[in-house]
């Protein structure tokens, strides 16, 4: 296929001081120069694939757009819920794991996890993304790192890396990694090449998605959150690439099925075999909507049990609930009259009503700052979890 494969070069190592505790092994192999990468310049590079990883990439773009276009005709809410799927399943494809109503805790500062919280910082990164879908540049991904990490490490944001970083093999030295990325004097060069590379418009849309993508991770500009800003990064162009116009399409639930699969084809891509990193996203987008159509189903159904049951008008604070538990399946009155434009005592009033008609439970024990959250919804999203975590064979 002719695509550049990285290379590799020799660095001296500046080994930590004797004041961390390591074997002697360890250090004797921390010892002398290291191999790191160095990936080659694509801005211009010529691209040939097999039909059939064209084709294959061709009809996941078509899915990945009528999904987009069935949801966008519904309703906001399922917009908002598909953002915090998308987020939450690329922060668990780096063992980020945390359960719906955690991370609907964690949006009202009142999550027990710390990787709940996590998610929602991974929300704000996604939400970046999209914002910024027509001018990705340098400034806009580290936009997208910092609205990610901004709160929980401030010193790894604002710029790219000015030290090496390296994958797996433990935290003293490069030596035993499985792959260290580019020495960071590299590291600006090949941005701006990146950046070339993601305005070029002679590639199909998945097909540039996916290069771009592997590209990112090969260079893993930053000391953190590489992984969930590279992701995000897709939805990104995505958008620009108007495969999507309405929502963030869960594609990191996609690669959650078999993430072995995913970081192999990263590594396939790192030897010049572009088609690997492609096929495995555009199969990603095959899973992420037949997983996403069945979440927005099980939404709708409960929804039209809600309305079912609830002896609510149309139009009332209670019936206008109901789309924001959608969103939004764990509130408090505050957030609900905010939300709504009511007044708490209005928004008390409709959350009464939904708990007397078992919509909604109380969290917490609490006489003031009480919160209460919808079982249902929550059941739906740990649901869609389940199945994207479900691994299935990939094709040979």
């Amino acid at each position: 296929m002719g695509w550049p494969a990285t290379g590799f070069e020799q660095r001296p190592w500046q080994g930590s001081d004797g004041d961390v505790i390591v074997s002697r092994r360890q250090r004797m192999l921390a010892r002398g120069d290291y191999a790191a990468a160095v990936p080659p310049f694509i801005a211009d590079a010529v691209l040939r694939l097999e039909a059939d990883v064209l084709a294959v990439a061709d009809d996941a773009g078509r899915e990945l757009t009528r999904f987009d276009t069935e949801v966008g005709v519904i309703a906001a809410p399922f917009a908002s819920i598909l953002l915090r799927t998308e987020s939450a399943s690329s922060s668990e494809v780096e063992n980020l794991t945390s359960s719906a109503k955690q991370v609907a805790l964690a949006e009202l500062n009142a999550a027990s996890s710390g990787n709940a919280r996590m998610v929602v910082a991974n929300v704000r990164a996604m939400n970046a993304a999209l914002d910024l879908a027509f001018e990705i540049n340098e400034e806009s991904i580290i936009s997208m790192q910092k609205a990610l990490l901004g709160d929980n490490a401030p010193e790894h944001t604002g710029r790219f890396r000015d030290q090496q970083v390296w994958i797996g093999g433990g935290s003293f030295s490069p030596h035993s990694a499985s792959f260290v990325p580019p020495h960071h004097d590299r590291v600006p060069a090949l941005m701006a090449d990146l950046i070339q590379f993601c305005s070029r418009t002679d590639l199909p849309v998945l097909v540039h998605v996916a290069i771009a993508h592997a590209q990112f991770e090969t260079i893993h500009p930053f000391p953190d959150g590489n992984g969930r800003t590279g992701r995000a990064l897709i939805q990104s162009m995505l958008r620009s690439g108007e495969i999507t116009r309405n929502v963030a399409v869960p594609v990191s639930a996609g690669l959650l099925g078999s993430t072995e699969r995913y970081f192999d084809s990263l590594t396939a891509y790192r030897r010049g075999d572009p088609a690997a990193i492609i096929d495995a996203l555009s199969d990603a987008a095959f899973r992420a909507v037949g997983n996403g159509r069945q979440l927005v189903s099980d939404l709708r159904a409960i929804s039209d049990g809600w309305r079912a049951r609830v002896p609510a008008r149309a139009g009332s604070t209670a019936s206008r609930l109901w789309d924001l538990l959608l969103k939004q399946p764990v509130i408090n009155t505050k957030t609900v009259a905010a939300e709504l434009g009511v007044s708490e005592t209005a928004a008390q009033a409709a959350i009464d009503s939904l708990v007397e008609h078992e919509v909604l439970e109380q969290t917490n024990d609490y006489r003031r700052n009480r919160i209460w959250h919808a079982p249902e919804v929550l059941a739906a999203l740990d649901n869609f979890g389940d199945r994207a975590r479900r691994a299935t064979p990939w094709p040979a």
